[in-house]
């Protein structure tokens, strides 16, 4: 089975870092005509792009805040103008910020929803409208939680934020089957990026031994890597997932619904 990307043009969220990048990364490895990554830090946006070029991909960079409302159709816009057009979309942007049903603000509710869910509605919907324009099929990787499933007490929003992307994968997929516009999420589990380094040893105040105690308590003896990720969301995005829409797929370690494990 052949999983590439060949001739495929790749718009990926989040691209400039993390699990972003990894997807980016293993879409220019496996044959995609161009991609383009969308993130804040433009200088930072081009050092990625660099590296990816290397594996004989065109790589481009649309810098922007997706936070703000009018960003996801000028970075769609630019990336179409950049690549010719698209027919992969990866929404990987987000915060995970902590906010609980006691402490939540609504200027930071306002926030995560408007990154971790309207940027991602409002790229889907320039891809759908693309795509239809161009009688062309595509796919859509939505990069969720599996904290959608319910979510940690101080991870309230930030779970709400994910669950409202989940049904929206479900939408997508189920309103453009007939389109032949495919579109799947990962719930994604615990996962060792730079952003969480740094959340969990300094923001939270855990120090440097984190990873290691964190991993020696995973069935599998460490945490998930970006590499996980992305090879799961160049599966879903090729032609090698076949007719496979509106799936959300668990990236974790876990059963979902298992008991604990010292429960009998």
């Amino acid at each position: 089975m052949d999983v590439t990307l060949t001739g495929k043009r790749v718009l990926v969220t989040g691209g400039t870092q993390g699990i972003g990048a990894a997807i980016a990364e293993a879409a220019a490895k496996s044959g995609a005509a161009a991609v383009t990554l969308v993130g804040r830090d433009a200088e930072k946006g081009e050092r990625v792009a660099e590296r990816l070029r290397g594996h004989g991909c065109e790589v481009k960079v649309a810098p922007g805040d997706l936070a703000e409302a009018e960003t996801p159709v000028r970075v769609f816009e630019k990336a179409v103008e950049l690549m010719g057009g698209v027919d992969c979309l990866v929404n990987s942007a987000g915060l995970s910020s902590r906010a609980s049903f006691l402490d939540a603000e609504p200027e930071l509710f306002d926030k995560l929803f408007a990154l971790n869910t309207r940027a991602g509605f409002f790229l889907m919907q320039q891809l759908i409208r693309h795509l239809k324009e161009r009688g062309d099929p595509g796919a859509i990787v939505n990069v969720l939680s599996m904290n959608a499933h319910c979510g940690a007490p101080e991870l309230a929003v930030y779970s709400g934020t994910k669950g409202a992307m989940a049904t929206l994968t479900k939408n997508a997929a189920n309103a453009h089957a007939a389109d032949r516009i495919r579109a799947n999420g990962i719930m994604l589990g615990w996962t060792d990026t730079a952003g969480e380094r740094t959340m969990q040893a300094e923001t939270l105040g855990k120090g440097e031994g984190w990873l290691e105690e964190a991993e020696a308590r995973q069935p599998f003896g460490r945490l998930l890597k970006p590499e996980d990720v992305a090879r799961l969301a160049l599966y879903l995005l090729s032609d090698a997932s076949g007719l496979q829409t509106g799936t959300l797929v668990d990236l974790e370690q876990r059963v979902s619904g298992a008991p604990p494990a010292n429960v009998g």
